[in-house]
């Protein structure tokens, strides 16, 4: 059976077809034990979840040694699709609540990927330096900029400058004014065609 993530990203490699084949169960398994994905939205985990997070390959391919943080990752989402995708990027995936950690450690030990390195800690009393930030909707985007970016890296390589990648929904225009001038909006309608995706966003915010 082909997956949402073969469709749009049809020159996977075997291993990585593999990984994104497991993601459904593992998540289904771990969600009955510990909440970390709506129970009521799992059954559509491979498009609203894992199709999701790779809206942000869509707007950007990260180049092989580049260091990327997600904030408020859950239970990994987006940053384990996107390690999956990415094998030669550095992935960190921090969140406050140790068991939501505990979920993306098994699923990175059951999948067998290696640039994961998944830490229970608040953004704010994290250091280290990455070239971007990822999140899914954490909180609002002043208070989550105030909280973050002291991990932003000054020093950008990739085509993009350094800075965030939100993936949001919903009518965001009062949230996003305050940076209005140096925003990129993008539908993820753009890129995928599930109706799912009629509402949701990207959004890259240079730092």
């Amino acid at each position: 059976m082909t997956t949402s993530a073969e469709k749009y990203f049809p020159s996977l490699t075997e291993e990585q077809r593999l990984h994104f084949s497991m993601l459904p169960r593992l998540y289904e398994k771990w969600n009955k034990k510990i909440n970390v994905v709506s129970r009521n939205d799992i059954a559509n985990f491979e498009i609203n979840h894992l199709l999701h997070s790779l809206a942000v390959a869509r707007f950007i391919t990260f180049v092989p040694g580049t260091a990327v943080i997600d904030v408020g990752t859950g239970g990994g989402l987006p940053g384990i699709p996107l390690a999956i995708l990415f094998p030669e990027v550095k992935f960190t995936l921090i969140d406050s609540v140790a068991k939501k950690i505990k979920v993306v450690n098994e699923i990175v030990i059951a999948t067998g990927i290696s640039n994961v390195n998944a830490i229970a800690i608040r953004s704010e009393d994290y250091t280290g330096r990455f070239d971007f930030i990822v999140s899914r909707a954490v909180t609002e985007t002043g208070r989550f900029i105030n909280l973050t970016r002291h991990l932003i890296s000054p020093r950008s390589f990739n085509t993009l400058k350094n800075g965030y990648l939100f993936l949001k929904g919903g009518d965001l225009e009062a949230e996003l004014k305050p940076f209005a001038s140096a925003v990129t909006v993008e539908p993820v309608s753009r890129w995928f065609d599930e109706p799912y995706f009629e509402t949701k966003k990207i959004f890259y915010l240079p730092w």
